[in-house]
């Protein structure tokens, strides 16, 4: 696929390049409280505008029911990327309307326009092929067009998993690159499902067994190790015919886990130990019990100290190790101990590291760990696990179009 280098060298200036970016952010009171994926999006942004290009940006935000809805809109996000940026972003007040195309018209060489949150047209994620179509169709009149030097870029990995019009149609329209954020994606994804260097560990926590079933299906055959641990970890621990109290269980999917556990035995590390509480509190009561212990009337909400212990044992020797789901309830600090060893075991590796994004990636943020002891962090975690899985992802698959 061509990529942001190649539409580099064609030159851009004075042209209207429509780059989709993920700026989904978290926010609280109309304030960004968490702007990594903004500044992730920087660096494409930053070498477009340099270049002297007029750039107009579609994001999403959150999950709006196709329609305005003040609680997502991206007005809070285009201060804070004017902030980063250190320049001006203009913003428009809907996605394609009156506001979008008279903002987009005006731009000057070196300027940038964020549109209004891309799902508040219904347009965006349908299901119907010719309605998607008509909104893709109405961005790209927003950049005048192939023969008036219009382009794509999209360089929102965390949301190619999606057949969205900002993401899959718009890239029918127009002449597409790849952005330097899904590059990067790729070429690590690539290097976890190809040949990887072994020892080779995935680490997979998270409240869900059925969430990660998929992955796990996919990933079992080509691991060395894979450890087990979060809210998903207790349907592992009932199929051994442990009781688990009252944490989180997949009844549904105990003989599925009895079926991994019988097909790798050597592969799967689960933990040992068990930090229990009655409630998720800041100031619950805990007690650390063995696995197969779990009181009756307790949850098990992180993994104990051996656990980490044992796990972090277990990935001393990888060379190439994967991430995805905390160990706990990490936002909660009597449960976030966990995921913090964890995470600190997995940034020791002395081989490529790839945290999954995701609730993997703000634990990293969240419980003050260097981001750059990492090899890799991930700003998309369904897609990531969605390429694990083996899944085309259809904003990859239409950027290799021709």
């Amino acid at each position: 696929m061509k990529t942001l280098d190649d539409l580099l060298k064609t030159g851009v200036k004075g042209r209207r390049i429509l780059v989709r970016s993920d700026l989904n952010v978290p926010l609280k009171d109309g304030k960004v409280t968490d702007d990594k994926r903004i500044r992730a999006s920087l660096p494409v942004l930053t070498r477009l505008l340099d270049k002297g290009a007029r750039v107009i940006v579609a994001a999403h935000l959150g999950r709006p029911k196709g329609a305005p809805d003040p609680q997502y809109s991206l007005s809070p996000v285009a201060d804070r990327l004017a902030q980063l940026l250190g320049r001006p972003v203009e913003f428009a007040l809907d996605t394609v309307g009156e506001s979008a195309r008279l903002l987009a018209a005006d731009l000057n060489n070196g300027e940038l326009l964020l549109l209004e949150n891309v799902r508040f047209n219904a347009a965006e994620t349908s299901k119907d092929d010719a309605e998607r179509a008509e909104f893709a169709r109405c961005l790209e009149l927003l950049t005048g067009g192939e023969d008036e030097g219009g382009a794509f870029v999209n360089d929102a990995f965390g949301a190619v998993h999606r057949k969205h019009a900002s993401v899959y149609d718009i890239a029918k329209r127009l002449p597409h690159y790849c952005g330097d954020l899904v590059r990067d994606e790729l070429q690590v994804l690539t290097a976890l499902t190809g040949e990887p260097e072994r020892p080779y560990a995935v680490v997979l926590g998270g409240s869900k067994v059925s969430d990660k079933l998929a992955v796990i299906e996919s990933l079992l055959p080509k691991v060395d190790k894979l450890l087990v641990g979060g809210g998903m970890c207790f349907t592992f621990l009932a199929a051994q015919g442990y009781e688990v109290g009252d944490s989180l269980l997949e009844a549904d999917q105990i003989e599925t886990c009895k079926r991994f556990l019988e097909e790798s035995p050597d592969k799967i590390v689960l933990p040992t130990d068990i930090v229990v509480a009655s409630e998720i509190s800041e100031d619950a009561q805990t007690q650390v019990v063995a696995a197969d212990a779990i009181p009756a009337g307790q949850k098990g909400l992180d993994i104990g100290p051996d656990s980490v212990r044992l796990f972090a044992a277990a990935l001393a020797d990888a060379k190439t190790v994967f991430w995805n789901g905390p160990m706990g309830v990490f936002e909660v600090a009597p449960f976030a101990a966990g995921t913090k060893g964890v995470a600190e075991a997995v940034a020791a590796t002395k081989g490529l590291s790839v945290v999954g994004g995701g609730d993997s990636a703000a634990a990293v943020g969240k419980l003050g760990l260097d981001k750059n002891a990492f090899g890799h962090i991930s700003t998309g975690g369904g897609a990531s696990l969605e390429y694990l899985e083996g899944k085309e992802l259809p904003g990859v698959a239409v950027l290799e179009e021709v």
